[in-house]
C-alpha cells in the first residue's frame, strides 16, 4: 500500500490541494492581499495558495503527529534579508496556519486536542488516496 512517505511531497501536495479545492473549503478574504510571513518580499503568486498552504498543513499533521501554530510557524519561516546587516530566521505568519488549521477542522481532516492540532481519519483517508493516485 501506498503512503504519504513513499511518494514525492510537492507532487504529494499538489494533488491533495486540487482534492481540498474541490471539497469546497472557502477562502479568507485576506489571503490575495497579506504576505505569508516577515521574510517574504511579495504577496504570494500563486492563485491556489490558500489549498496548497492547506495541503501542506494537513501533509504536516500527517507526518509529525501533534502539530500546533507556533511549530508550523517555525517550519514554514525563513531567512529575512536585512540589506547590509546578517540574515536572521523568521517565523512565518500565524493568521493563515491559524486559519489554515481552523478551516481543516472545520471540514473534518484535524481534530482539536488539548495541545495543537492531529490529522483525523478522514484526513488520513483523503491524503492515502492522493499518494496512491500520485504514485501510480
Amino acid at each position: 500500500m501506498v503512503t504519504v512517505y513513499d511518494v514525492t511531497p510537492n507532487k504529494l501536495v499538489k494533488k491533495v490541494a486540487e482534492k481540498l479545492k474541490n471539497l469546497g473549503i472557502a477562502q479568507p478574504l485576506f489571503i490575495g492581499t497579506v504576505k505569508s510571513g516577515p521574510n517574504r518580499s511579495r504577496l504570494p503568486q500563486q492563485k491556489d495558495f490558500w489549498y496548497v498552504r492547506l495541503a501542506a498543513l494537513l501533509r504536516n499533521a500527517y507526518v509529525h503527529g501533534n502539530v500546533g501554530v507556533g511549530k508550523l510557524r517555525t517550519h514554514f519561516g525563513g531567512k529575512k534579508i536585512r540589506g547590509v546587516k546578517p540574515e536572521e530566521k523568521r517565523k512565518a505568519g500565524g493568521s493563515i496556519i491559524r486559519k489554515g488549521l481552523q478551516a481543516l477542522e472545520a471540514a473534518g481532516l484535524m481534530v482539536k486536542k488539548k495541545k495543537g492540532r492531529e490529522i483525523s481519519a478522514a484526513g488520513k483517508k483523503l491524503l492515502d488516496a492522493a499518494a496512491k493516485e500520485v504514485a501510480s
